[in-house]
């Protein structure tokens, strides 16, 4: 069996399809070791993935920034360094990168020691270091219909984002229940993604009355550093009692999004494979800082697709009239998620793992040369 170094750290988006490819290539009997970044976030969501190891590799994020561009460089190059003496110990039969900060230094040594390399692309616009690396890998996986010019044709395979196991939707009534929520009542999760977003956060503790009067618990995912656990509890018209949360970080998102009957979100790729993989409508906010404007590519792609709507963060106004008018619509909730099963049908890390044992197994030996007759 091989061994494999993932590098999948920096964010939930590059972190959680790593550890679903660990999973895969574990449950095939290969030797799976995850390099992520320092971050909080990193620290946080491995904390449930004990059986997995994971190595911290020196780096941050690029910035044109002139002080944080310094900084960018000499983090890059302890962690190249870091990579490089791993790679020469740990002779690794394949290389697996996700995209963000943490790639450059384990491509690069992968690359310089002749070890194969794979990168991963999970956005419809590809990030810089999928960008940069790309002519470096054996492979790139990249969204279906996207190319790059950099990479060879031959090195291209279409694969979406491989997804956790644990991330499959659940009876709806058990993950209220799981949640504490009332399995009667409509649920809206508000979410961010691993980091979460302050604007969405806002507009949620805006609108939280306007909500529950209309008999609508909130569920909302802050993220790290915004805000603490918080619960209230509300009134409807009717003067029933209803439910709001807030929490900084939840790792039950399989419960999480199949309590939700509708879920307002960022549009990352790993929040939106998550919610295809649990066939749960959202409408998304794209943010509108994302590198290369990534986040408005794979709304518009979900919004094509059927899987929801798109709300641009500079209309948040509109959004809670587009809250009432999807969530009670039971007709168009059930065309979403019929929308989003179809989209689900494929399974990427299926294709990954039956192509990165490909690209790892050596060649077979060359037939020895007939020994000369002497006859």
């Amino acid at each position: 069996m091989s061994t494999f170094l993932i590098s999948c750290g920096g964010t939930g988006g590059h972190l959680a399809p790593g550890i679903a490819l660990a999973e895969g290539l574990v449950d095939r009997g290969h030797t799976v070791t995850l390099l992520i970044s320092q971050k909080k976030v990193d620290a946080r969501l491995i904390e449930k993935y004990a059986q997995f190891k994971f190595l911290r590799v020196p780096g941050t994020g690029f910035s044109w920034s002139p002080v944080r561009l310094v900084r960018f460089g000499f983090t890059q190059l302890q962690g190249f360094l870091f990579c490089l003496r791993l790679v020469r110990r740990a002779r690794p039969d394949g290389v697996v990168a996700f995209g963000g900060f943490t790639s450059a230094g384990v491509v690069l040594a992968g690359w310089f020691c002749r070890v194969p390399v794979a990168l991963h692309e999970s956005n419809r616009v590809p990030g810089l270091a999928i960008r940069v690396l790309g002519r470096l890998a054996r492979r790139v996986y990249l969204p279906t219909g996207i190319r790059l010019p950099s990479v060879r044709a031959a090195a291209t395979r279409y694969a979406g984002m491989p997804v956790r196991r644990e991330i499959r939707r659940r009876p709806q009534a058990a993950a209220r229940a799981a949640l504490g929520l009332d399995a009667n009542q409509k649920v809206l999760v508000v979410f961010g993604g691993s980091q979460g977003a302050g604007p969405l956060n806002d507009w949620a503790r805006a609108k939280l009355a306007l909500l529950a009067a209309e008999g609508i618990q909130v569920y909302c995912v802050t993220g790290l550093g915004k805000g603490g656990e918080e619960r209230q509890e509300l009134r409807t018209k009717t003067g029933a009692p209803i439910l709001a949360r807030f929490t900084p970080f939840c790792d039950q998102v399989a419960e999480l999004l199949s309590a939700a009957d509708l879920v307002v979100a960022r549009a990352g790729a790993g929040t939106m494979a998550e919610l295809i993989r649990c066939a749960t409508p959202a409408i998304l906010v794209p943010y509108p800082h994302a590198a290369d404007d990534h986040q408005r590519a794979n709304a518009a792609f979900f919004e094509r697709q059927g899987g929801g709507v798109v709300v641009d963060q500079a209309f948040l106004a509109a959004l809670h009239a587009e809250v009432l008018d999807t969530i009670f619509n039971d007709w168009l909730l059930r065309q979403f998620r019929a929308n989003l099963e179809r989209m689900d049908r494929e399974s990427s890390l299926g294709v990954m793992l039956a192509d990165l044992e490909e690209i790892v197994r050596p060649p077979p030996a060359a037939p020895s040369a007939p020994v000369p007759s002497t006859a």
